[in-house]
C-alpha cells in the first residue's frame, strides 16, 4: 500500500477486470447472463440513464480495499440502479503473461474467484464478496461457504477460477487498473475522476449524488451534511521533506468535511502557535473543539494526539525541529546531531550508522545484510566506519524499549560487546550469531560467547548487568533521539543522508550512491522471497517511526 510522506498513522494505500466494466447485476458485455434459478436483486440488471460511474479498484485481501468495498455496500443498495458500480483488481503482469498480486498467490487466486463471481453470479457477485470480507485473509478459499449462504452455485465459478478464463478476466481487470492509473488500494474513480474524500458510507452518497447531470434520485434528498472540521497544518517552508499538500490529501480521506488551513513556522502566527501547543516536530496537525463532532475523525487520529490548551495536537513529523533551522540553532545539544545540521557540515566519507531494535525482525534482516555488505567492501580495500545505535528511551534503571524488557536486555549485552570487543569487530560477530536463524528471540545469548569466538561470557554478563552497560544503552539512545531517529532500521551514510533498507543490495547502493569506492559494482544479495502464499514485506518496513 502507499507509503503516506513523513506521517505517522496515515499512511493509507495500494489496488482489479474482458471489460469488468460489470455494474452490479450484469456481466461482461452488453447484457446479464442470470443463473439458472436465481433472480436478480432489484435494479441489478440494468442501471438507469445519467447514473454516475463508479470504478473501485482494489486488491482483495488489502485492508483498506475491503473497509472501502464495506463501506459501498450502503451505497449500492440504497442507490440500486441509479449507479452504475464496477470492481477491478490491482496487480501486476509479467513479461511472460504471468500474473502478481502484492499480497500474494491467495490474493491473486481471490481476485479471480471474485471476477469469475462478477461474471457467472451477476445478482449476488457483490454479496459473496462482502461475505468474504468477513475474513479477507482466506478470500482464495472462503468463497466457496459464502456461495452456499446465498444459494450461489459454484461450478461455473470453480472452472472459471481453475482455468484460462479466470487468468483472462484477471489479465484484462489489471489491464483496465493500469489505464485508469490504480497503484494504490483502494483507488475510487467516480465518472472518470479519482475520488479523494471520505471513506465512510455518506461521504460516498454525498459525492456520488453530487455526480448526477438531471434530476437526483430520492436517495440522495435528504443525506446530512458531514460536520466540518477545523485543522491547522503547521509546517515550515524550509522542510523540503514536508509535503503538506499529501497530508491535505490524506486529511481528506479521515474527515469527511475537513476545514484546513496552513501555516508556516516563519510567519509570526506560525511561531506563536507552535510555541503555544509545543508540537516538536513538524508538521503538525491542530485540531480546535469542531473535532468532537465527528467521531471517526477522533477516533483516526487518537493515537499520538495530545491536549494543548484549546487544541488537540498530533505531531506527525518525523525528523524536522524548526528550531535547529533557526538561526544559531546548530550551536544546541538538542540540534547538533538533527540530520539538518549534520549537513550544515562537510561530509564524512564512508561513514556509516544503522539504527535498530535489537528484537525489531526488520532491524535484524538490515544487521544482517550488512554482513554481506561490509565483506563486498573489505574484498576490495575499502574500509567503513560503521556503527550501531539503538532505539529506546529512559536512562539507568529505567530502561525501555517497544519490545519489552528481553530487548532492553540484548541491547545492553550488544552495546558491551561493542566497547569490549572492537579489535577485528569481533562484537559484530556477536551480534551476527544472535541475530541468525531467529536466535535473537531466546535467551540463549552464551551461545554465541566462549571457544573460539573470542567474547568471554562473564565480560559481558558483568557489563551488561552493571552500571557500565546501562550507561552505555543510555548514551546511545540519547544519540539515537538526538539524531532524530525512531524507525527500525535506520541508516545515515556520510553523518548526512538518512535512507531505509535491509537487504544488501539496498544497502550497498545507497553507501554507494554518495561513495563511488570500489565494490560498488557487485551485485549483492536483494530482498528475500515472499513466504508461500503469503507477501514480502515492503522495502521500507519497519518498527516504530
Amino acid at each position: 500500500m502507499n507509503k503516506g510522506t513523513a506521517i505517522v498513522g496515515f499512511v493509507l494505500s495500494f489496488i482489479a477486470g474482458m471489460i469488468l466494466v460489470w455494474g452490479i447485476g450484469r456481466s461482461p458485455g452488453s447484457s446479464a447472463t442470470k443463473e439458472e434459478g436465481q433472480k436478480a436483486a432489484p435494479g441489478s440488471v440494468a442501471v438507469n440513464a445519467g447514473a454516475p460511474k463508479v470504478e473501485l479498484f482494489v486488491m482483495s485481501q488489502c485492508p483498506y480495499g475491503v473497509q472501502a468495498e464495506n463501506a459501498f455496500a450502503d451505497v449500492v443498495k440504497t442507490l440500486g440502479p441509479d449507479i452504475d458500480f464496477h470492481v477491478d483488481f490491482i496487480g501486476k503482469k509479467g513479461p511472460n503473461g504471468d500474473l502478481s498480486s502484492m499480497h500474494g498467490p491467495n490474493e491473486l487466486k481471490g481476485n479471480i474467484v471474485q471476477a469469475c463471481a462478477m461474471k457467472y453470479a451477476p445478482a449476488k457477485w457483490f454479496e459473496m464478496v462482502l461475505c468474504q470480507n468477513e475474513n479477507y485473509k482466506e478470500v482464495a478459499t472462503n468463497w466457496e461457504a459464502c456461495a452456499g449462504k446465498l444459494g450461489i452455485a459454484t461450478d461455473k465459478i470453480a472452472a472459471c477460477a481453475d482455468g484460462d478464463e479466470g487468468k483472462q478476466l484477471m489479465t484484462e481487470s489489471f489491464d483496465r487498473s493500469t489505464a485508469a492509473k490504480a497503484s494504490g488500494s483502494p483507488t475510487i474513480m467516480i465518472n472518470g475522476e479519482k475520488y479523494q474524500g471520505g471513506r465512510k458510507s455518506g461521504d460516498f452518497m454525498r459525492a456520488i449524488c453530487g455526480k448526477f447531470t438531471g434530476e437526483q434520485p430520492a436517495a440522495c434528498k435528504n443525506i446530512p451534511e458531514a460536520p466540518k472540521v477545523n485543522v491547522t497544518i503547521l509546517s515550515d517552508a524550509r522542510c523540503k521533506e514536508c509535503n503538506t499538500q499529501g497530508l491535505e490529501g490524506s486529511l481528506k480521506q479521515k474527515i469527511g468535511n475537513p476545514v484546513v488551513t496552513k501555516v508556516d513556522y516563519a510567519e509570526p502566527a506560525g511561531k506563536k502557535l507552535y510555541d503555544e501547543v509545543k508540537p516538536g516536530k513538524l508538521p503538525a496537525l491542530i485540531f480546535d473543539a469542531t473535532l468532537d463532532a465527528d467521531k471517526d475523525a477522533k477516533m483516526a487520529f487518537a493515537r499520538g494526539m495530545k491536549e494543548a490548551g484549546q487544541y488537540k495536537v498530533v505531531s506527525v513529523g518525523r525528523d524536522w525541529n524548526p528550531a535547529c533551522a533557526d538561526e544559531g540553532g546548530c550551536n544546541s545539544d538538542e540540534c547538533k546531531l538533527s540530520l539538518f545540521c549534520r549537513q550544515q557540515q562537510p561530509a564524512v566519507p564512508n561513514k556509516v550508522e544503522l539504527f535498530i531494535m535489537s528484537q525489531c525482525p526488520f532491524g535484524v534482516e538490515a544487521f544482517n545484510g550488512s554482513k554481506e555488505v561490509l565483506e563486498n567492501f573489505k574484498k576490495n580495500n575499502v574500509a567503513l566506519d560503521f556503527s550501531v545505535h539503538y532505539i529506546g528511551d529512559g536512562e539507568g534503571d529505567k530502561l525501555t524499549s517497544m519490545h519489552g524488557k528481553g530487548e532492553v536486555d540484548e541491547d545492553l549485552r550488544q552495546v558491551c560487546a561493542a566497547k569490549h570487543y572492537k579489535e577485528n569487530n569481533k562484537w559484530m560477530d556477536y551480534m551476527w550469531c544472535r541475530m541468525k536463524d531467529k536466535d535473537w528471540k531466546t535467551d540463549n545469548w552464551q551461545a554465541c560467547t566462549g571457544g573460539d569466538t573470542g567474547i568471554d561470557a562473564d565480560v559481558i554478563k558483568k557489563c551488561s548487568e552493571g552500571d557500565e552497560g546501562k550507561q552505555l544503552l543510555t548514551e546511545s539512545f540519547n544519540y539515537t533521539k538526538a539524531s532524530g531517529i525512531s524507525g527500525s532500521p535506520s541508516w545515515i551514510v556520510n553523518n548526512q543522508q538518512k535512507f531505509s533498507g535491509r537487504d544488501a543490495e539496498t544497502i550497498k547502493t545507497n553507501i554507494c550512491k554518495y561513495n563511488q569506492v570500489a565494490g560498488c559494482e557487485a551485485k549483492l544479495s536483494g530482498p528475500p522471497a515472499p513466504p508461500a502464499g503469503g507477501r514480502a514485506a515492503p522495502a521500507n518496513a519497519g518498527c516504530g517511526g
